[in-house]
Order: C-alpha cells, then structure tokens, then sequence
C-alpha cells in the first residue's frame, strides 16, 4: 500500500485511504494527502518521482471539472490547509500568500489596510488562490486590472523531483528578463506545484458605479458601436461586460442584452464618466446605475453563477457545463449571440457573459450528457470560424474525452510538450491535465 510507505514520508494522520468511489468531475486519487508546510509538499513530490508514482493536486476543488483525462493518480495531494498569509507589505502593496488560502479570505484581511488584490473570479469563497493562478482565471474587470499573469510577480514552486525555486521576487520593479512566473501561471499544475504566490495589490477604490445599458431585440449593431465608442474615448472602465438576457433577468430584471460598466475612481471622476454615457446613450436603450454598496452587491450576486466543483446535480438527469471563450474582443457579441441560438438547436439552457475589451467569454450550459456534448462541438465549430478558441472549465469526467477540452493542438504544442518534458520526464503531476494531454 502506498499509505504505508508514506507513514515514512509524512505523519499517518495526513495520510488517508480515499473511499470515495467515482467521484464525477474525477482528478481524483488512491490516496489523499494533506500538505499543511512547503516541506510537506517537497516530501511528497519526492517520494512520488522516486517511486513512479502519479500525483493529482487540489485546493478548493473549483477546478476539479476542468481538464483531466485519468480519473485518478496514486495520490491526490491537497493543499486545502496549506493557507495564510505570509507576508503583507502595505507600503509597497504586495501580498505573499499560500494557495490554498481562499479569494475572500485575502480579501477581508486586505479590507482592513484599505487595500484590495484585483481578481474578481467566480465564487470567492471557495476558490483559492492557488487555483486561480493555476487556471489564470478571471472575472469581467479584467479589462482594467489584467489577469493572473499581470498581477503575479513572484512564486516558489516545487518542481516534481521536490526541488523548490523562487521566480520573480517580493517587490514590483523586478529585474528585467524573462519572466518565469508566467510559465507557471495558467499550467494547470503540470510543471511544478505552487507553494507560495506574491501579488501586486491595488488600494480600495474611493468610489463605485455601475451603469446598465439594457438594449432592445435586434439592437446587436448598437452594442458593437457603442462598444467601439467607449473603447475609443478617454473613459476608463473598469469592465465592459456583455450580459445574454438569461443571465440579465437574473440580475437586473430585465430580459434584454446588458452592457454593465463599472467605474472605480474618485466619486467625480466616477460621476463624469457616467455623464458621459447617458450624454451619449443610444437611442432606445433603458439605463439604469448603481453606486456604492449596490453596486458592490451587484458585483458579488454575479460571481456566484454557474459550476462550483460541488453544486453538480449528482442524482438528476441533466448536467452543467462551464466553457471559456476566447477572441477578438469584438466578436464577443457574435459568440454570445451563436451560443444562444444554438442552445434551442440543442436543446439546452445557458447563460453567458463576455468582455467587450477583453474578449474572454464565459457559457454556463445545463442539458442532458448527449445535447451538451453536441452543442459544444457546434460552439466550438462557430467560434473557430472567427479564429477563437472554447475550452471546457467545466465538465464531468465521463464526457471530457467525448468533447476534447481544449480543442486542437495549437501550433506552438511542441514548446509546450518540452518544457513539461524538461520539468517532468517521468510525467507524475496533473498527469494529461492541460493542453494535448500534457
């Protein structure tokens, strides 16, 4: 028995059996080992390289849809109680943190320091960070505040033979060069396990508010100019988000597609700006603005859509999907609009909303096994017309080979495939969790 073996390696207590059968979203493992230090991790890592042994690694487990064509490794190592944080300068507005420390828990403790860390992913009380620089997840303020890859400026990393290294350092002027955080951050934890993440952070906004733009049926030319508008002015939003009318009667009411664009600023120059809108408004279009507390509330009932890793309906017949959708930032719209009506082709329900400044996409499917693996291959096909890309973020164990996550090869994979080879010649970690079953 493995378990045995790693009574050696770590206290029997963080060692358990795993008597869980067939969990869905699979990435599972034999055994379940609890990681509390970097030395556990490091310990682990080198027992597995040494012994052959594949390693799954989870935190939060709202990622535990995404990606993964073997059900379970010999060990799935959870970083669920490696969490806190390391160290805050408040000064130069940097956070070290461990990554199985959650999104809201960074939160609240920044809050006191009147200070803030720029994501704005999807259920923040689970996902942790970890995860979300592991996934290079987003939300829809991306278009003013970057992604994982733009506020990220320092890790530690446990290599699978159990070597740690830092990338990056503590402070945000670091020295020019190849910015190795970058070729960990969206892996999906193929190349080495992240141990500790250092983020730039951005103080409280003075003020917030959020305009809706409700457009009449047919209004789709109105929404790309006005997009084309906005982009082109000296406005800075924060988001400029795209709504499906499912996702729009939910949080506003009204069964229209939405534009919700938030600034955050000054309250005057929050104010000028949202002068600016209605000045320029387009004709037929209801509008409607939150400030402050409203709109702070508008923004967290909108990060609590679609899968989780646990809201799946175990005992019915229909499923959820969760498919990201990248391209140009202008043919969001058009995304939007095919996922819609083919969901009646297919017989399926969604929701969705994208970013008309940063062309990330997000489609929460629900249906019978059948109708969504058709209808994401039909996506899939429509996208790829205009040169974007779908990847399924979400998506049981027992139909991600039926859809192929991540699509088609992309023509850079050979790049890819050598550095996982350089990183992981014995390929023990997140074994054919990433791109062309890396």
């Amino acid at each position: 028995m493995i378990s045995v073996d790693l009574e050696g390696v770590l206290p029997k207590e963080q060692v358990k059996h795993n008597e869980e059968e067939g969990h869905p979203l699979g990435n599972g493992g034999i055994q379940i080992i609890e990681a509390h230090s970097e030395e556990d991790i490091s310990k682990v890592l080198a027992y597995a390289n040494k012994q052959d042994k594949t390693v799954n690694i989870v935190s939060g487990g709202t990622k535990r849809g995404y990606g993964g064509a073997i059900e379970q490794a010999d060990i799935l190592l959870s970083l669920a109680n490696y969490k806190g944080i390391v160290e805050h300068s408040v000064g130069d507005l940097t956070l070290t943190v461990r990554p199985g420390t959650t999104l809201s828990e960074i939160t609240d403790e920044l809050g006191k320091h009147g200070q803030r860390i720029a994501f704005d992913t999807s259920w923040p009380a689970m996902a942790t960070i970890g995860g979300i620089v592991s996934s290079n997840d987003s939300g829809a303020k991306r278009l003013l505040y970057g992604s994982a890859r733009d506020l990220v400026i320092g890790t530690r990393i446990v290599y699978p033979d159990g070597r740690v290294i830092r990338t990056g350092g503590k402070v945000v002027k670091n020295v020019a060069g190849y910015d190795m955080n970058k070729l960990f951050i969206g892996s999906m934890g193929t190349l080495g396990v992240i141990s500790e993440i250092t983020i730039k952070l951005r103080p409280l906004p003075k003020y917030e508010g959020l305009s809706l733009l409700h457009f009449p049926i047919g209004s789709e030319q109105a929404i790309r100019e006005f997009s084309v508008l906005i982009l082109d002015s000296m406005m800075e939003p924060v988001s400029l988000e795209i709504l499906t009318p499912s996702i729009a009667e939910k949080m506003t009411g009204k069964r229209h597609y939405t534009l919700a664009i938030a600034f955050e600023d000054r309250e005057n120059a929050v104010l000028d700006q949202e002068k600016w809108i209605r000045e320029h408004l387009p004709i037929g279009v209801r509008h409607s603005v939150l400030h402050e507390e409203e709109a702070r509330q508008w923004w967290e009932k909108f990060r609590h859509f679609g899968p989780n890793g646990y809201n799946d309906d175990k005992s019915g017949a229909e499923i959820q999907a969760a498919l990201k959708i990248g391209s140009n930032n202008l043919d969001v719209l058009i995304n939007l609009l095919a996922a819609d009506n083919l969901a009646d082709d297919y017989h399926v329900s969604i929701e969705g909303h994208g970013g008309l400044g940063h062309g990330i996409s997000k489609v929460y499917v629900k249906g019978f096994p059948e109708d969504i693996v058709s209808y994401s291959k039909a996506l899939r096909t429509k996208v790829e017309e205009k040169r974007g890309y779908v990847a399924c973020t979400h998506l049981p164990f027992a139909l991600r080979e039926a859809v192929d996550v991540w699509g088609e090869k992309p023509g850079y994979f050979a790049l890819l495939e050598g550095i996982k080879r350089i990183n992981d010649p014995k390929k023990i970690l997140n074994r054919q969790r990433f791109v062309g079953g890396i």
